[in-house]
């Protein structure tokens, strides 16, 4: 169940971000609302998932790079970013960390 709570709060923490640039610099009401509701979503269900037993680095390591690939995959195939051999690398090297801290026994 933890695991669902993160993975809910991944979601709304990208659905956020993508959202920001609509906002117009909070300029603009209704994205702007849907922005922040997905952000408090966010916290709320992390919270959660913590709660439910996940230990805060592995769920902050696992929120941070699962939400890091999503909006940079978003930004390259929606919002028309480019996609840079830096930003890969440091993708692969989010992720990577992830692993890591996973395969450590830090879960």
């Amino acid at each position: 169940m933890a695991y669902l709570f993160l993975l809910g709060a991944i979601v709304f923490e990208v659905a956020g971000t993508t959202l920001l640039k609509s906002t117009e610099g909070f300029t603009r009401l209704w994205p702007t609302l849907a922005c922040l509701f997905s952000y408090a979503v966010a916290f709320l269900t992390l919270a959660l998932a913590i709660q439910r037993g996940l230990q805060i680095g592995v769920a902050y390591a696992v929120w941070s790079a699962l939400g890091t690939t999503l909006i940079v995959a978003i930004g390259a195939l929606f919002l028309h970013e480019p996609i840079t051999l830096a930003k890969i690398i440091g993708v692969v090297l989010v992720v990577a960390g992830v692993v890591v801290l996973n395969l450590s026994g830090a879960h």
